[in-house]
């Protein structure tokens, strides 16, 4: 079964961290760009208080953390290889 569950990414308006780990997500796994949404981390209470100060966060559907602060490719695949992000 193939694996097709969301990834979120977590950021901020006017966070440079943020915009350069979307624009390495993008450039590494151009397969996967159509299942990642870019979600402001302070529109939810839950995401706000856990990943607020460690943003940009990548999770899925589930809230595994997949990537954090540095976009990994390989951590990444190996998550999803793995189980995570099903």
């Amino acid at each position: 079964m193939a694996d097709t569950s969301a990834l979120t990414l977590l950021s901020r308006e006017g966070c440079g961290l943020c915009e350069e780990f979307h624009e390495a997500f993008a450039a590494a796994c151009p397969d996967l760009l159509p299942r990642l949404t870019v979600a402001d981390v302070d529109s939810r209470a839950g995401w706000a208080g856990r990943w607020g100060k460690v943003i940009p966060v990548l999770i899925d559907d589930h809230g595994t953390l997949l990537c954090e602060t540095f976009f990994d490719e390989h951590r990444l695949r190996a998550a999803l290889a793995d189980g995570a992000g099903r």
